[in-house]
């Protein structure tokens, strides 16, 4: 039972944990910092070109946002963390919301980090994987922004963030491009796999 990318629509934008779907379906979330091109991502899987909104400025995403697929499965898109130019106020409100959202352990089917694959992975960051750590869900990272990289670059970055994030062996690092398309098809695997189904 192939999925049907195509019939992909945006359902819902989740102010509080009432919001939440829980209907049983299969839910794939993205988390990142504000400007690491987490929405590109979810777009390049889908091959639209703006399903999920790419903010001109980062730190728009202020609700958790709930892309339906074919039907069959969830695509979550949490808000973004780590944007200095929202007051403390908002980014207690955006914690405390993924915070309830992590919270509900039947949520989660599998967890996707975004992180950039140029940088070291921030304090935020190494956050972030703490909370999918201790959700004891299957969940891997995405290093996006590949095409910025040279060739000589990728091993040791991506190396650099498995150390950074502690990441345990069984936890993929997949280099990805949302800008190229590489990587995609990993990832789409990935979360194939996380429904028990196959491509």
């Amino acid at each position: 039972m192939a999925l049907n990318l195509q019939r992909a629509e945006f359902v819902r934008s989740a102010a509080k944990s009432a919001d939440f779907p829980r209907d049983g379906l299969p839910q794939v979330v993205f988390a990142g910092r504000s400007n690491v091109g987490k929405s590109s991502v979810i777009n390049k899987i889908l091959l639209r070109k703006n399903l999920a909104r790419v903010g001109a400025a980062p730190g728009k995403t202020t609700h958790i946002n709930y892309f339906l697929i074919d039907e069959k499965l969830y695509l979550v898109d949490l808000p973004g963390y780590g944007y200095a130019k929202v007051s403390q106020a908002e980014r207690d409100r955006w914690g405390r919301l993924i915070e309830s959202w992590f919270a509900d352990n039947a949520l989660m089917t599998l967890g996707i980090m975004v992180v950039d694959a140029r940088h070291k992975p921030t304090a935020d960051d190494c956050t972030m994987a703490e909370w999918f750590k201790q959700s004891g869900k299957p969940f891997l990272v995405v290093a996006n922004k590949l095409d910025k990289l040279r060739k000589s670059e990728i091993e040791p970055n991506l190396a650099r963030i498995r150390e950074t994030l502690g990441l345990p062996d069984d936890v993929k690092v997949i280099a990805f491009s949302a800008e190229k398309g590489e990587g995609r098809q990993e990832l789409l695997s990935e979360i194939l796999k996380s429904m028990g189904e196959s491509e």
